[in-house]
């Protein structure tokens, strides 16, 4: 895996996140906090989780060991899970461009919520979080779809397509 590789992966995850946080601004508070019956109840919880996911890996990473996911019910609409997301993407950019290929290979040892230690490359992790994402991310546009509102397309050769020329690895 090359550094350019990675950072192009960040940059797709961070253009999906932003469209899917934007078309669910079509949602009403009712319809964001709604049970629909998935594996994370609302879209609001879906998003906590993506949310979440991304924080505590990049916390991993930084050599810190979360016991715990943020709670969906720390974020009460969608502009506190907005505003918690930015600092997040933030945090997530600067530490991806911290990166060369030497750190991107190296072996990282990490304790998950249960308590269990992997170690692995530093790459597999981060293109774990991208694939995850977009693993949740799909099932917020059919949550979307499911509430009567459009959907937005995240998928990766989208944003190939909508970076055209500039999208060079």
């Amino acid at each position: 895996m090359h550094i350019q590789y990675i950072q192009l992966l960040y940059e797709y995850d961070s253009w999906a996140s932003q469209r899917i946080l934007d078309a669910c601004g079509q949602l009403t508070q009712e319809q964001f906090l709604r049970d629909l019956g998935s594996s994370y109840p609302s879209v609001r919880d879906t998003l906590a989780h993506i949310y979440g996911a991304q924080w505590i890996w990049l916390e991993r990473w930084q050599g810190r060991t979360p016991r715990a996911l943020p709670a969906a019910a720390d974020f009460p609409d969608l502009a506190a899970l907005r505003s918690r997301w930015q600092g997040l993407e933030q945090d997530l950019q600067a530490f991806v461009a911290s990166l060369d290929n030497d750190k991107l290979h190296m072996n990282l040892s990490v304790t998950t919520t249960d308590g269990i230690q992997y170690t692995q490359p530093l790459w597999q992790m981060m293109q774990h979080v991208v694939n995850h994402g977009s693993y949740h991310r799909g099932q917020v546009t059919a949550f979307l779809r499911q509430l009567g509102h459009k959907a937005v397309a995240t998928d990766l050769i989208r944003f190939y397509r909508d970076r055209g020329a500039s999208a060079k690895a």
